[in-house]
């Protein structure tokens, strides 16, 4: 089955699995030097942008992803080529993690803006509405402070250990790395759906056939769904998929106009 792999699909796959193993095996914390970080996070670097592609936060994320890219990459990279098929998956890849950026942009910003107000004007239920609104997934450990808060509002050590909270809650959020190859196998999983969008998918899950081009439009308005519910505890970067599969839209309608031309 291996001898099936196309060149930049193997080579993709010994690189991901070659740096999950520096991780796992030599103790190199890949993740915090080459995930991707907000753009204005103290740890951000412009080399995120594309080294967050190729580090994998566990085992079964590492798996999920290089699966997709095993299954359905060679045969785009047989149709288009070693070298349009590399640039596909860099580009779609980094495309969503602009488009990602830019969604925590516009989240991070809202938290900047809640956490300098509360900083100027400290209050116990300014202080819960902050924790609720952008750490829900810390309110449970916070619960104790939070009403002992509430009952003592005017207690200055309470009001600066708030305030710190919401200072230390803030830089980390900020601070954590996006990783994963997540973008570009959507942005793959996207073309191969637009080339071959009556290939029929046999999936574990599924107990009958899917035609590719109803999978792909259900994942991604799943994708959707979720990033905007933003539910307690997902860490999936779901815009980072759409941002994937988005960018793979263009670049295959971009490859098919540059092939019809060629042909006239």
């Amino acid at each position: 089955m291996f001898q099936q792999l196309t060149p930049v699909v193997k080579n993709l796959l010994i690189i991901n699995v070659a740096v999950f193993a520096l991780q796992a095996i030599v103790g190199l914390p890949l993740v915090q030097w080459l995930g991707l970080r907000y753009i204005f996070a103290e740890s951000f670097q412009p080399y995120q942008l594309l080294t967050h592609m190729f580090v994998h936060a566990s085992l079964g994320h590492l798996f999920g992803n290089m699966l997709g890219l095993f299954i359905f990459g060679p045969q785009l990279e047989r149709t288009w080529g070693p070298k349009r098929f590399l640039i596909f998956y860099l580009a779609c890849a980094f495309g969503a993690s602009l488009l990602y950026t830019g969604v925590n942009a516009i989240e991070y910003e809202s938290m900047r803006k809640d956490k300098v107000a509360y900083v100027n004007s400290p209050d116990p239920q300014l202080f819960d509405d902050i924790i609720i609104k952008h750490h829900r997934e810390r309110y449970n450990r916070l619960y104790d402070f939070i009403d002992a808060y509430k009952e003592n509002p005017d207690n200055e050590q309470l009001k600066r250990q708030s305030k710190q909270v919401v200072e230390d809650l803030y830089r980390a959020k900020i601070n954590i790395p996006m990783v994963g190859a997540s973008g570009a196998i959507f942005a793959i999983l996207m073309a191969f759906a637009m080339l071959y969008p009556n290939v029929e998918l046999f999936l574990l899950f599924l107990p009958v056939p899917i035609k590719a081009k109803y999978f792909v439009a259900i994942y991604g308005l799943y994708s959707l769904y979720a990033g905007i519910q933003a539910q307690e505890g997902d860490n999936v970067a779901h815009f980072a998929h759409l941002g994937g599969m988005v960018f793979a839209y263009f670049f295959v309608k971009y490859f098919q106009k540059q092939d019809f031309n060629r042909r006239q």
